[in-house]
């Protein structure tokens, strides 16, 4: 007895102490360390170095964190119509300053159109993992390949879209001020599309209004449009007072990292009325982040982190909900008799919330 008493102790002291730590990282989440540029030094690879040469884009530079610690997500850029790398270059250094991998490509021909850019995007990607398993790179093995986005500039935003519907796999998307007439943005890739409100080239009532009616309901989608922006407010982290390089790295960490901490930080602070913005359209709920303290549930749930199956220690019948952080209801159902149990096994890795008897709990899966 005395022995299964200790085991019991040590379990409740790691679960508190997991349960904490969560949310200590979410106290670690503030617009103030969202700045330009990031903590992390960085450094460039370009085929010089020995990175792919693809068939499907022309050149490519590599950024990069040299002091973080792998294994990175990665995002692909391409610019837009006539465009040189070099337009949108200010997001290389920004987003590998911050952890995050950034390939920016240029294009076979400076007149190429949407479908040819997402193309690109594409062959990009393969550059990335083709990188991962090179032996003389030094991101040999550090990049997490499950964790790939796409963004680009003007046709080259236009491009991004067409490339999530085209692979499936692509975490999400960063469209810069998007150019492409009558669109068919069929994916589930969260898409954040950033627009000027004077674009002349990309008038939002023609491009990025209508790329974000035609995404689908059931996609996570966010439409920021900058007061009096102009076609090129989203060619740099820095635009609209840097909030554009804000709202774009709490995207990525939110979706294709799939980190919950920024889903508030994004509708509650970002998105909280801001003076730059005259159009935000959204439809990401985010499920409360509650500060749990011991004790202050009713219900016990267990193990939490968990691998598969939580267990509800209760003798009455429940009823239950598992939400996403973004706050879709993922699984609902009725807990009754003597082992109560709900099966997390097909879930991802991540965090999600499960109410219960008019209470919130806070579930990781690993």
């Amino acid at each position: 007895m005395k022995k299964t008493y200790i085991v019991l102790v040590l379990f409740l002291a790691v679960l508190i102490t997991s349960t904490t730590t969560v949310f200590a990282q979410c106290e670690d989440v503030t617009v103030a360390t969202l700045t330009n540029p990031g903590p992390f030094e960085t450094a460039t690879l370009t085929e010089a170095d020995g990175i792919r040469n693809g068939p499907d884009y022309a050149g490519a530079t590599i950024y990069y964190p040299t002091n973080a610690t792998p294994p990175y997500s990665s995002i692909a850029i391409v610019p837009g119509f006539t465009a040189a790398p070099s337009s949108v270059e200010e997001w290389g250094p920004f987003y590998a300053s911050h952890g995050i991998v950034a390939i920016i490509i240029g294009t076979n021909s400076p007149f190429d159109f949407p479908e040819a850019r997402a193309e690109a995007l594409l062959d990009a990607l393969e550059t990335l993992r083709q990188e991962n398993t090179r032996t003389s790179s030094p991101l040999e093995g550090g990049l997490d390949i499950d964790k790939f986005a796409v963004s680009g500039w003007s046709m080259g935003g236009g491009g991004a879209q067409r490339a999530a519907v085209l692979d499936n796999t692509i975490k999400s998307v960063v469209a810069l001020c998007p150019w492409l007439p009558n669109p068919t943005l069929d994916h589930d890739a969260p898409v954040l599309i950033l627009s000027g409100e004077n674009d002349p080239t990309a008038p939002p009532a023609q491009h990025a209004d209508i790329h974000y009616n035609v995404t689908p309901k059931t996609t996570d989608k966010l439409l920021f449009e900058v007061e009096n922006g102009n076609h090129s407010v989203a060619n740099t982290p820095s635009g609209a007072n840097g909030l554009v390089g804000q709202i774009a790295l709490s995207w990525l960490r939110l979706h294709m990292e799939e980190n919950d901490c920024y889903c508030p930080l994004l509708t509650e602070s970002l998105l909280d009325n801001p003076a730059e913005a005259s159009n935000i359209q959204t439809n990401i709920e985010c499920a409360p982040v509650l500060n749990i303290q011991e004790n202050s549930f009713s219900t016990s749930v267990y193990p939490n982190p968990t691998r598969d199956r939580v267990y509800v220690n209760t003798t009455a019948n429940v009823s239950f909900e598992v939400y996403s952080t973004t706050g879709k209801q993922l699984l609902k159902g009725e807990l009754r008799g003597a082992n109560k149990q709900i099966n997390l096994s097909g879930f991802s890795e991540g965090m999600y919330y499960l109410r219960i008897n008019d209470e919130t709990i806070k579930i990781l899966k690993n």
